[in-house]
């Protein structure tokens, strides 16, 4: 088999902010590389990890290898084994697992003549990219698609390490419903408002901005009823000062007992929280930002739909698909204009 070039034409990684070459591979990152040590350790570290990331290429290959290798932890609650899932002209095809199946992964049996190929790599956790081939006689060509831009941002309810698989997370399923080019900017346990957060979103070329805040400031403590509002505020406009009139959609957390009515060490609840984001919206408004609107999370995921969240915290797999059509139907018109 013949090998491309990971950095070069016709090979792109989707989904990134940036690449980096080091002696284990090509590494992305949903962040600067470069500027790792201007964000929290904790925040780079699930940014080294590939949620959202696709390799894309046309070609009339029958067979396409892939060899990586993988650092950091898997879980994040229940097992993740690091799954990669390839496409062929949008449709799953073939998915491994990282932990089970042999290395390098062959996705096999292509269909004859030329079609895109997208290889979603694993959410969690860290992936090394280290070798691609494909057939000795096939051809290779760029994905030379044209799409709107989607960015999504939020935390390990968006990064989505318990989906099926990379190609199943909600943002990823609404992405090919609509025909999005997503870039997945969901950090496990790593959604605080960080101000460096905002400026990447700032600088990254969108269409559409999608924003979930609260869960990981009300966990970990980030913020009170004092500066949540603020934060949110803060947050909106530094994205705003480099789209001035992008659709930017801002959904509250969805459900999760009993931080519904209990406050944190801060004194906030996730009701609390709600109602302060729907509040930052209304006053954005009143200041001028006719391109904001708000999503109640509770409309994505509820009391209703507990049976699909086993820690009260996360959707499992069809709780994401569940997210998907949800957020699809009703967030998606709206920021999109339909």
């Amino acid at each position: 088999m013949k090998q491309l070039d990971l950095l070069q034409w016709p090979v792109r990684f989707d989904g990134v902010v940036s690449l980096e070459q080091t002696d284990a591979g090509v590494l992305p990152w949903r962040i600067w590389h470069e500027q790792r040590d201007l964000f929290h350790p904790d925040l780079w570290c699930r940014a080294s990890c590939a949620s959202g990331v696709r390799i894309a290429f046309v070609s009339d290959t029958s067979t396409v290898e892939l060899e990586i290798e993988m650092q950091g932890d898997f879980n994040t609650g229940t097992r993740i084994d690091g799954a990669f899932d390839m496409l062929v002209d949008g449709e799953l095809h073939q998915r491994f697992h990282y932990q089970v199946d042999p290395q390098p992964f062959r996705f096999e049996n292509l269909p004859a003549g030329e079609h895109l190929i997208e290889i979603y790599l694993a959410q969690l956790p860290t992936t090394f990219v280290k070798r691609l081939a494909i057939d000795d006689n096939a051809s290779a060509m760029p994905d030379k698609r044209q799409r709107r831009k989607w960015l999504a941002h939020g935390s390990s309810i968006t990064h989505c390490g318990h989906a099926y698989g990379p190609s199943e997370t909600w943002p990823a399923l609404v992405a090919r419903q609509f025909d999005l080019d997503l870039t997945n900017l969901g950090y496990g346990g790593q959604c605080h408002a960080d101000p460096m957060v905002a400026r990447i979103i700032r600088d990254r070329p969108a269409d559409y901005i999608s924003l979930c805040l609260g869960i990981n400031i009300y966990g970990s403590l980030t913020l009170g009823p004092r500066s949540f509002r603020e934060a949110a505020i803060g947050f909106i406009k530094t994205i705003r000062d480099g789209h001035k009139h992008t659709p930017i959609m801002l959904m509250s957390p969805i459900i999760s007992p009993p931080r519904e009515t209990e406050p944190s060490a801060t004194g906030i609840t996730l009701v609390m929280m709600r109602d302060m984001l729907r509040e930052t919206v209304d006053v954005l408004k009143r200041h001028g930002d006719e391109h904001l609107y708000y999503i109640d999370g509770l409309s994505i995921m509820g009391e209703a739909d507990l049976d699909l969240m086993p820690d009260g915290v996360h959707p499992n797999p069809e709780g994401y698909k569940r997210m998907a059509e949800r957020y699809a139907a009703q967030a998606m018109p709206v920021l999109m204009g339909k």
